[in-house]
């Protein structure tokens, strides 16, 4: 666990996760050629993908 915790270990397999559910769900390469439409494309997915994970998570509540 002390090599985990040293070297961020946790931290960077939760955004190769996400990485990965990206590729997964929106697909591995951009559609468009011009720039600026890349920063649209890619801006338009992590909204979709955000949005998508928000539905899934469950919402707890603290019961005392």
């Amino acid at each position: 666990m002390g090599w985990q915790k040293s070297s961020s270990y946790n931290q960077r397999a939760l955004v190769e996760a996400g990485v990965a559910r990206f590729k997964r769900v929106i697909g591995d390469g951009l559609h468009s050629r011009i720039d600026g439409r890349h920063t649209t494309e890619v801006a338009i997915a992590v909204r979709a993908l955000n949005r998508m994970l928000e539905l899934g998570r469950p919402e707890s509540v603290r019961i005392t």
